[in-house]
């Protein structure tokens, strides 16, 4: 018995160490990004319960902009973040 569960756990940890890491690169541009929109005279959807919605009409999605980003100090430097 003791030996059946050492066999399954190292069948466990070699099937989750072996397992392929999925590859997906971070969006280079805002213009990678979809983001949804708001057309005029396009239908409003109602959704009862919990379903997935691809199109869905937004009004207004924060701002849009990307800047580099170093932290004060160095590494580690512990600084403010405003």
């Amino acid at each position: 018995m003791w030996v059946q569960l050492a066999i399954l756990v190292v069948a466990a940890i070699l099937s989750y160490a072996l397992t392929p890491k999925p590859q997906t690169p971070p969006p280079d541009q805002l213009s990678d990004v979809s983001v949804p929109t708001i057309e005029i005279g396009k239908p409003v959807s109602v959704a009862f319960g919990e379903v997935w919605v691809d199109d869905s009409n937004i009004l207004w999605y924060g701002d849009l902009s990307s800047q580099a980003f170093s932290p004060p100090g160095g590494k580690g430097g512990g600084g403010s973040f405003s």
